[in-house]
C-alpha cells in the first residue's frame, strides 16, 4: 500500500466494505476473520465500522483483503446482475473446484489465500491477469 487515505476516504471505504460483507449475511466472527482484523477487535466494534465512527486499519494486508472482497463482489455482480440474493448464496454453495467446499469455507480456512482462490474462481479476468504476471516474472528470471 503506497497511498495514505484521509479519514473521510477511510470512512467511505470502511462503510462500503461493511455493506459488502453484510450483504453476504456473514457472522461478526466471519467478518473479523475475512478482514484479518486484530484479535482485540470485538464483534461489538463492527457496528462502529458500519456507522463510520471507527475506520479499518490502513495496513497493507487489510487493503489486500479489501481489494479481493471488492473484486469478488464486482465479479458476482457481473455474474448475477439481477439477483442480490443469488450473489450471497453463491458463497454458501459447495464448489467442485474447492473439493465440494463452499467458497466461504475456503476463505475462512485459508485467509488471504482463500480470498485469492475464490476471486480467481469467480473472476476469470483476475485469474488471467495473475497468469500473465507469473509468465512475465518467469521470463525475467530465465
Amino acid at each position: 500500500m503506497n497511498k495514505t487515505y484521509s479519514n473521510e476516504e477511510m470512512v467511505s471505504i470502511t462503510k462500503t466494505v461493511m455493506r459488502y460483507l453484510d450483504a453476504w449475511k456473514l457472522t461478526s466472527d466471519e467478518i473479523i476473520n475475512i478482514l484479518g482484523l486484530d484479535s482485540k477487535i470485538r464483534t461489538r466494534h463492527l457496528q462502529a465500522f458500519r456507522s463510520g465512527n471507527k475506520i479499518l486499519p490502513q495496513q497493507k494486508e487489510t487493503f489486500q483483503r479489501i481489494e479481493h472482497v471488492a473484486g469478488i463482489v464486482e465479479a458476482l455482480r457481473t455474474a448475477y446482475p439481477m439477483s442480490v440474493s443469488t450473489r450471497a448464496r453463491w458463497l454458501y454453495k459447495p464448489c467442485r473446484r474447492f473439493q465440494k467446499q463452499t467458497p466461504l469455507s475456503v476463505i475462512m480456512a485459508e485467509g488471504i489465500n482463500g480470498l485469492i482462490k475464490v476471486r480467481i474462481e469467480v473472476d476469470c479476468a483476475y485469474g488471467w491477469k495473475l497468469s500473465e504476471q507469473m509468465a512475465t516474472n518467469l521470463q525475467k528470471n530465465n
